[in-house]
């Protein structure tokens, strides 16, 4: 069988994430704890107790994220035979996918992702950016509406997310996306609001850290993906250490293609598309860019019970 394994980014996270997991499988915790070793912080015990507003703090939120994609691809893996026929993730996601094709070391991209996120936390102070979710308009119209609200304040507002037809994320300097928010409502999105980030993410903002970023993934060991890894960037797969740095570097400030993205992997396996970490968000957007194919997301126990007895059954 054909699968591909998908990872969500940051947003999926959650206070209490993963606890069912780690009831029977010592895995999830062992992930954690490698990762918290790494960092000089307890993972796990944020992720267990909160406070929400510390999990949400983006140079934290990403190692967590990174740990739980991972976590669970470990639980997969064990539990089930198959080997995925090609991997991607959504923006952060994309370092777990690289970590499955064992492209970049687990520990080495924990340093990674929680130098970036230190980065993008960093390159706009804080209530200065924004990032906003745009529903049933054209991507075209809303690419349009940014160039509008960007000349109509002088200020950076760009579409970043493309994720399914009908559902673009915009990023930029506060003014900017709010003013496109406006014009978005009159132009009949049916909805337009702000998401709770204050990291513009993938926009042209995000170049300053993804120069540095670019310093820093000089030190890391890449190696060739024994997995093929769809890109988010160019919705490629890169075999190259020196392309795959600069994928990453370019995903920091250029735009999630994630429909692009979800064709191809639908594509090169159509028997299953696996959401592995947690959350359902991007089983939600398969279900409408490849419809056609079964799609699982592994967010709890049960919903892996029932992954693997589709398994069974085929």
């Amino acid at each position: 069988m054909n699968i591909a394994v998908v990872f969500p980014g940051q947003g999926s996270q959650s206070v209490g994430m993963l606890s069912d997991y780690a009831v029977d499988w010592p895995q999830i915790v062992d992930t954690f704890k490698e990762a918290s070793d790494v960092l000089g912080y307890d993972l796990w015990d944020i992720v267990s107790n909160g406070p929400e507003e510390k999990l949400n703090q983006t140079e934290i939120t990403q190692p967590t994220m990174l740990a739980a994609d991972i976590a669970v691809m470990r639980v997969m893996a064990e539990q089930c035979m198959l080997k995925p026929f090609v991997l991607a993730g959504h923006s952060l996601g994309e370092y777990a996918a690289l970590v499955a094709a064992k492209s970049i070391e687990f520990t080495d991209a924990i340093k990674l992702v929680a130098e970036r996120g230190r980065l993008m936390q960093n390159a706009v102070p804080e209530g200065e950016g924004a990032m906003a979710a745009i529903l049933n308009l054209g991507d075209d119209q809303i690419i349009d509406i940014c160039k509008r609200a960007s000349a109509d304040t002088g200020l950076v507002c760009e579409a970043v997310n493309f994720n399914s037809p009908g559902q673009v994320v915009i990023a930029g300097n506060t003014a900017a996306v709010d003013a496109a928010i406006e014009i978005a409502k009159e132009e009949g999105a049916k909805r337009a609001l702000k998401l709770p980030v204050s990291v513009p993410s993938h926009s042209s903002l995000m170049k300053p850290a993804a120069e540095q970023l670019a310093e820093t993934l000089k030190s890391i060991t890449i190696k060739k993906p024994e997995i093929q890894v769809i890109h988010n960037v160019d919705a490629k797969s890169h075999d190259d250490p020196d392309a795959i740095r600069d994928a990453l570097t370019k995903q920091l400030y250029n735009p999630v293609r994630w429909v692009q993205t979800a064709k191809i992997i639908g594509s090169a396996a159509d028997d299953a598309i696996v959401e592995c970490g947690p959350g359902k968000v991007l089983s939600g957007l398969s279900r409408r860019i490849t419809a056609d194919i079964p799609t699982y997301s592994l967010d709890t126990v049960a919903n892996m019970q029932k992954f693997l007895d589709s398994m069974d059954r085929s």
